[in-house]
This record gives C-alpha cells, structure tokens and sequence, in this order.
C-alpha cells in the first residue's frame, strides 16, 4: 500500500524547508560567478581564447556545474532521502522488480481505457482537480495581498526584489503544503481502506480457497470409499482370529477376541449389520470360527462397543459366559450356554 500524495507533501514541505536555509548560498555562489564572467568579460581571456586552458564553453558548463552542486547539492539529495523514506514507510521498504517487467497488455487500448472508468480513477481524478484549485486559489489571494509590496519594488534594486520573491514563493509554497499535508492524510486512509478491500476474498474465492484447503468434495468422497473400504478389509481379515461370533441371528454380528496377556477385557475385532453381518458369519464358517446366538448382546455390542475396542464393565459378565461356553468346548469339555446375565438395551 503506497499513497503517492505522503511522498509529494513530504517533499514540497522539506525542500521548501531547506532552501528557506539555503537560498542565501546559492545566491551568493550565483552573484560570484557572475561576477565572475563579467571578468573574464573584460580580460579574463587567454592569448589562444582560452580561460585556465579550458575552451569557454566548457568552462561555463564546469561552473556551471560546480555552482549548481554546492548551491542545489543538499537539497537535491535531502529530498531524494526524504522521497525514499516516506516510500519506504508505507511499504515497509519492500523491494520488488515486478513493475520493471515489461507487461505487453499494458499497451491494449481498450484496458486503458477501462482503467479512467472506476472508483479509483475518479478518485484520482477528483483528488487532482481538488488540488490544482487550491493551488490557483492560495496563489492568487497570497498575490493579490502582497501586489502592493510588489508595485514598490520597481524602484528597488534587484537584491532586494529578490528576497522579496522569494519570501512570497516560500510563503505559498508552505500553505499549499499544510493543504496537501491534509490532502496525503485522506489518501492515505483512502489506499488502506482500498487496500484492505482489494485483500478480502469474495465468496467465489472463499469458496476456492476452502476447497483447495478442504479438497474437492468428489476427491474427499472417494477418499473416504477408499478408507471405508480399506477399513472393511482389515476387519474381514481379522475374523478368523476371533474366539466367538455372537450374533442375532443375521441382523448383527460381533467378533470378539480376549487375549489375557495384551488385554483386560474382551475387545470387538469386527461387527457388521444386515449384509456385512452375513459376510461375518460367512467368513467365520470357513475359519471354524464358533457362532452363538444372543440376540440382546449382540445388538448391544454393536450399538456400544466400536471396532477394535475393549467391552465396557457392564457387559462382562455377559460375555464371560459365552467366552466360558466357547473355551469349554474347545477344550472337548461337555458344555451348554445357558445366558443368566441381563443385558440392558
């Protein structure tokens, strides 16, 4: 964000400020070098038309120079500082050549022309004239007062009409400071506020943005069919380690598995309803994997209890009995599943 109106307050203010100190310097630098050449004027010449061995030409431009440097020098380079400072605030002395590189489309005409057809353009446009008015009006009225000094001064000598000028062109040029000084403040505030705006994100890109963040709602659905489905595999492949199916009779069915030295309590290894409960048992078949049929545990279990986690307190004494029946007749002991535990739906 950059207000290019700070830039130009600052610098009428401060160069105004420095040659208030400096005009006396160069003045007299001026005055000397006239002073100078008039001189030379009358015998300054060499025999071969030179001065100092240089061609008069060119030792004009090296006075010249030499005058304008010593005089103009410090204000030169103050309001260059001065130029780049106040850039370099409100942009944070960020350095980017992107405005160097050459943009061909800047040379369609039709873009050209939308650019003077927008709330910027005729802000700008606005900002100019209201500028240029006060610039005619605080001239003019500073003239108009000071006419009078200024018709006295044709009997004064040319020291004296200069001071006198250059008083009243300080004098205007501090007023329509302080005026652009209150002009740079609104523009400022002005290209926050459009800078600001320029940053929101419309809804589109609200939008865009949330799917980039989010993914594509078509990529995150087959992404979750191929977790569910990965999911659904492992689960299958896990069944034949089970130790009991308790299922009702194909509505539900629920692996469980107890292992005493890695856990503290039965854990759910696959559960399933309707169609995957038939795929349970089917699988479980083929394993040999043992089948009870409890209606009311079964349809807890699957309710309560997800895959891969330990049974609550509750319904230990439920499973204990069918996990006692089911290690019984593994062990070829004679054994009949007689349930007496109440399990709550």
């Amino acid at each position: 964000m950059k207000s290019m109106d700070v830039v130009t307050a600052a610098f009428i203010v401060i160069t105004f400020m420095i040659l208030r100190f400096t005009v006396r310097l160069m003045l007299t630098e001026s005055q000397s070098l006239l002073t100078e050449w008039i001189g030379y004027a009358g015998s300054g010449f060499e025999e071969d038309g030179t001065i100092g061995g240089y061609q008069p030409f060119i030792k004009l431009f090296m006075d010249l120079i030499r005058v304008t440097t010593i005089s103009a020098g410090i204000t030169m380079v103050t309001t260059i500082i001065i130029s780049f400072i106040m850039t370099g605030v409100q942009t944070g002395f960020l350095v980017s050549t992107e405005q160097m590189k050459p943009k061909f489309d800047k040379l369609n005409p039709i873009k050209g022309m939308a650019k003077f057809f927008n709330a910027n353009a005729f802000f700008e446009q606005f900002k100019s004239l209201i500028k240029m008015t006060i610039l005619v009006i605080i001239s003019f009225m500073e003239i108009r007062e000071r006419l009078p000094e200024f018709i006295s001064l044709y009997d004064s000598d040319i020291r004296t009409a200069l001071v006198v000028l250059g008083d009243t062109i300080f004098t205007i040029a501090m007023k329509i400071a302080v005026a652009f000084v209150v002009i740079a403040a609104i523009d400022f505030f002005w290209q926050r506020y459009r800078f600001e705006e320029d940053m929101k994100m419309s809804k589109q890109e609200v939008k865009e943005e949330y799917k980039n963040m989010e993914g594509d709602p078509q990529i995150r659905s087959r992404r979750r069919s191929i977790q569910q489905k990965m999911s659904m595999q492992r689960m299958m492949q896990a069944i034949p380690e089970a130790d009991v199916i308790i299922r009702n009779p194909t509505h539900f069915a629920i692996a469980v598995k107890y292992d005493e030295k890695n856990n503290s309590a039965p854990k759910v290894i696959a559960k399933g309803k309707d169609r995957v409960a038939l795929r349970i048992i089917d699988i479980a078949t083929e394993a040999g994997v043992m089948l009870i049929e409890n209606k009311p545990l079964a349809r807890v279990l699957y309710e309560k209890v997800d895959i891969d986690r330990e049974i609550p307190s509750e319904l230990y004494q439920a499973v204990a009995e069918v996990l006692a029946f089911v290690f019984k007749l593994k062990k070829g002991e004679p054994a009949v599943y007689a349930p007496k535990a109440v399990v709550e739906m």
